[in-house]
C-alpha cells in the first residue's frame, strides 16, 4: 500500500496550471507548471500531475496514491460566465414574481457610462420564457400561505424539457425562510428530468433581499452544468488513475469543500482560484512581521489585488462579475485584464491601450511560437526583463523575432520601433494595475504606502517594483512559490463553510431567545456537515458575526458576535462595535442613531494540517557568487548592461541592489534602481526602497 505523504494544491489559470506539491515527511515544497488546456482543463490538470510524479520518481498512478488531500482551484466558472458560455436555464418561482430578475430593482448595468446617450436593457441569464411562475406562498415569518401546486410544477418542467434547458434555479419567495416548498420542487425537477441540474436559494444564498437571492441561484445555474460535469468527469478520472485521497475545492469565500458539499452551488466556484491568493498573504505576513498588506496576483489573463488590513482577509457580499449581481460572501478581490498574455492594441481613438482581451493558453503571447498578437510577456522579452532561453527553467523557448514583430506590428501606426512599442506597453499596462492597487486603497480612504506588497504570479515579480515605485510603496515580499502563489494560498486555507440566516429587526427589540435559536440551528448544519466527512466537534472552531446598519442605511457592517449565551448584552456589546468598525471605515459614527440587526453569520472551520516554508543556507551581503551574466536591457528608459543573478544559488542574507534580475525557474524578479532586495532565511525576496532611513526597520 502506498504511503499517503504528500498534499498538492492545484490550480487552473488562463495561460498556465499551477501544481505545488508538500511532501510531508521532509516538508519541502515542489513547484510544476503546464500548459492550461482550454478545451479540457483537465488535461493540462494531468500534465501538471505527471511532472510532479517523475520529479518524485513515480508514476502518476502511484503518485496520486500517495497524495491525501488534493485542493483544486479553478477559474472555469468565471471564464463561462464571462465569455456567455453557460447552460440554457430555466426558472420556476412564485407566481408573479418572474420578472425579479428583469426589474433588479432598477439598477443599470455596471459597466456602462452616464455619459452613454443609450443604455441598452438588462439582460438576464433566464429569458422571459423560461421564468414560469408556479402557485405556493411562502410569508417573510416562515409561514405557509399556500402549498406548492405540483401539477404546475410537473408541467413547468415539461416546458423545459421541450425547450432543451439544461439547468433550473429554483426560486421562491421568502425560501430563506421556509425552504420546504423550494425544496419539494428541486426533488420534482430531479425526479422528473435527473439530466438538468437543479439550483435552489436557499441553498445557494440563505439570506433576504429577493433579486439578489433569485440573480445569484440564476448565476449558480447557469454555470453549474459545466463546472459540475468538469469536477464529476475530474474526479471519476482521478479516481480511476489512482487517486483515494480527499479531493477539496477551492471556493469564492476563501474556503474549501469537498465536491459533494458544493457541486449544488455553483455560484462559489467563481473567482476559486484566485481568492486562495489572500491567504498566502496573510501567511508571509506573519513570518515577516507586516498586518497590513497588498496581495497582487499577475497571472497570464489577469491582474488581482486585495487589500488585507490587520491579516484580516476582507469579504463581501456586494460582487458583480459580468453585469451580473452575485451576493454570496466572497474574498474582497478586485480584478482587471492585465496579465502576461494580455494583447496590446490601438484603439478607436488612435492610443495603445493594453488588455482586456488575452491571448490566453491558446494562442498564447507570439514569443510562445503559435500566436502573432503582442503581448506583455512579448513586450517583456524584447526589453529583455525575461530570458528567452530559461522560461519555465528552458521548457519554453521563446522566440524573440517573432516577439519583435509583433511588438513592431501595434507600434508602427504610432511611429515607434519595437524597443520604444515594448516601453510603452510595459507602462501601460503598469499604469492599469497602478490604479487597480489605488482602487483598493486610496479611494477606501487607505494609504497604500503603509502596506507591503506581497507579490504573485508568473508575471507579478517582473512589474511589481515599477508599480511599488510609482505609487510609493516601501516594501515588496516576492516568496518563493509567487509562480504558484494561489495554489500556495490552498495550503493556508481552512475547511469550512459559511452559514447565513436572515433576522430584521431593530437591535433595541431583539430577542435573545430567537437570535440564539438561529445561531444553533447553523451550528448544528455545520457540525452535521464536518461529521459526514469524518471531523469531530471538537476540532470544529465556530464563529459568529451579525450585520448590522443604522436605521435608514442601505449597506450594513459585519461584526463579530461573542460565542456562548446569548444575552441582552452580548447584543449590546455587537451593537458598540459595529459604532466602532463604522467609525473606522467611514471616519465617522452615528451613537444616537437606532440600529437595525438583518443577517446572523456563522463561520465554521477546521484548519488544515500545519506547514512551513523551509529555510535556505546563510550567506553574508554579496551575491556576487549568483552572477549568472550580464544582459543588455532596457530599465526605467536606459539601456543598461543588467547584473542577472541566478536565484537557486542565493542564499540568505545576499544583498541584490537595482537595477538587476534574479532569474528563477517559474519567474524572473525585476529589481528597480530605486530598491534593493534583501533574501530572507524563507529565500522571500525582500525589496526595500532605498530612500528609507535604515534597511533592516523594514524586514
Amino acid at each position: 500500500m502506498t504511503t499517503k505523504d504528500k498534499r498538492v494544491c492545484v490550480d487552473v489559470g488562463g495561460t498556465f496550471t499551477d501544481c505545488l506539491v508538500l511532501d510531508e515527511s521532509s516538508g519541502e515544497l515542489t513547484k510544476f507548471k503546464s500548459p492550461t488546456t482550454p478545451s479540457d482543463p483537465s488535461e493540462g490538470l494531468f500534465a501538471a500531475i505527471a511532472k510532479a510524479a517523475d520529479h518524485h520518481g513515480r508514476e502518476v498512478g502511484e503518485f496520486l496514491g500517495s497524495i491525501d488531500v488534493l485542493v483544486h482551484g479553478t477559474t472555469l466558472a468565471t471564464n463561462v460566465l464571462l465569455t456567455g458560455a453557460g447552460a440554457k436555464c430555466g426558472m420556476l418561482t412564485t407566481e408573479g414574481f418572474r420578472d425579479i430578475l428583469e426589474i433588479r430593482r432598477a439598477i443599470k448595468p455596471v459597466d456602462i457610462s452616464l455619459f452613454n446617450l443609450f443604455i441598452p436593457p438588462n439582460r438576464p441569464l433566464i429569458p422571459r420564457s423560461l421564468r414560469l411562475g408556479v402557485g405556493e406562498r411562502t410569508l417573510y415569518t416562515g409561514e405557509i400561505l399556500a402549498p406548492l401546486d405540483e401539477d404546475q410544477v410537473a408541467a413547468a418542467v415539461g416546458t423545459f424539457k421541450d425547450a432543451g434547458v439544461d439547468a433550473v434555479a429554483v426560486c421562491f419567495l421568502h425560501a430563506y425562510a421556509n425552504p420546504s416548498n423550494e425544496k419539494r420542487a428541486a426533488e420534482m425537477v430531479r425526479d422528473l428530468a435527473p439530466e438538468m441540474y437543479v439550483s435552489t436559494s436557499h441553498e445557494t444564498l440563505h439570506v433576504w433581499r429577493e433579486f439578489e437571492r433569485f440573480n445569484t441561484t440564476a448565476v449558480g445555474a447557469y454555470v453549474g452544468p459545466a463546472t459540475a460535469n468538469y469536477l464529476t468527469g475530474l474526479d471519476d478520472k482521478l479516481r480511476a488513475t489512482g487517486f483515494d485521497g480527499t479531493f477539496l475545492m477551492m471556493l469564492a469565500n476563501g474556503l474549501v469543500q469537498t465536491i459533494d458539499q458544493c457541486i449544488n452551488q455553483a455560484a462559489y466556484f467563481l473567482h476559486s482560484g484566485p481568492a486562495a491568493a489572500p491567504s498566502a498573504a496573510t501567511y508571509l505576513g506573519e513570518l515577516l512581521d507586516d498586518e497590513n498588506l497588498l496581495s497582487v496576483d499577475m497571472g497570464g489573463t489577469s491582474f488581482d489585488v486585495c487589500m488585507v488590513r490587520h491579516r484580516e482577509i476582507p469579504t463581501t457580499t456586494e460582487s458583480w462579475v459580468a453585469d451580473q449581481r452575485v451576493a454570496i460572501k466572497m474574498v474582497d478581490i478586485e480584478s482587471v485584464g492585465a496579465g502576461g498574455g494580455s494583447i496590446a492594441a490601438i484603439d478607436s481613438l488612435g492610443l495603445l491601450k493594453v488588455g482586456p482581451q488575452s491571448a490566453g493558453a491558446d494562442p498564447g503571447p507570439a514569443c510562445f511560437g503559435r500566436g502573432d498578437q503582442p503581448t506583455v510577456t512579448d513586450a517583456d522579452l524584447v526589453l529583455g526583463l525575461i530570458p528567452g532561453d530559461y522560461f519555465l527553467g528552458g521548457e519554453i523557448n521563446l522566440d524573440l523575432d517573432r516577439a519583435v514583430k509583433a511588438v513592431e506590428s501595434v507600434g508602427k501606426d504610432l511611429g515607434m520601433d519595437a524597443l520604444e512599442t515594448a516601453e510603452s506597453i510595459f507602462a501601460t499596462v503598469n499604469a492599469t494595475m497602478a490604479d487597480q492597487i489605488i482602487e483598493v486603497s486610496t479611494k477606501r480612504g487607505h494609504d497604500v504606502r503603509d502596506c507591503a506588497m506581497v507579490v504573485g504570479g508568473g508575471g507579478g515579480p517582473v512589474h511589481a517594483g515599477f508599480i511599488a515605485d510609482r505609487l510609493g510603496i516601501r516594501k515588496i515580499v516576492v516568496p518563493p512559490v509567487a509562480p504558484l502563489y494561489s495554489a500556495f494560498g490552498m495550503f493556508a486555507m481552512d475547511l469550512g463553510e459559511n452559514y447565513a440566516r436572515s433576522h430584521v429587526t431593530r437591535v433595541a427589540n431583539a430577542d435573545p431567545d430567537t437570535v440564539a435559536r438561529l445561531f444553533t440551528e447553523m451550528e448544528l448544519e455545520a457540525h452535521d456537515a464536518f461529521q459526514a466527512i469524518g471531523v469531530a466537534r471538537d476540532k470544529v472552531t465556530l464563529r459568529r458575526s451579525v450585520e448590522l446598519r443604522y436605521i435608514g442605511q442601505f449597506h450594513e457592517v459585519e461584526v463579530a458576535m461573542q460565542p456562548g449565551t446569548v444575552t441582552t448584552e452580548t447584543i449590546a456589546a455587537a451593537a458598540l462595535e459595529f459604532g466602532r468598525k463604522h467609525e473606522e471605515l467611514y471616519s465617522f459614527a452615528m451613537p444616537w442613531k437606532g440600529i437595525e440587526m438583518l443577517t446572523l453569520r456563522l463561520k465554521a472551520t477546521t484548519p488544515n494540517a500545519p506547514f512551513q516554508l523551509l529555510e535556505v543556507g546563510q550567506g553574508g551581503a554579496e551575491s556576487d557568487p549568483a552572477l549568472k551574466l550580464r544582459r543588455r536591457c532596457r530599465i526605467g528608459g536606459k539601456d543598461i548592461e543588467c547584473p542577472v543573478y541566478d536565484g537557486d544559488k542565493l542564499l540568505a542574507g545576499n544583498l541584490v541592489s537595482g537595477p538587476a534580475i534574479i532569474e528563477e525557474v517559474a519567474t524572473t524578479v525585476v529589481i528597480p534602481e530605486a530598491y534593493v532586495c534583501h533574501v530572507d532565511q524563507h529565500k522571500n525576496y525582500v525589496l526595500t526602497r532605498r530612500d528609507q532611513e535604515s534597511l533592516g526597520e523594514n524586514q
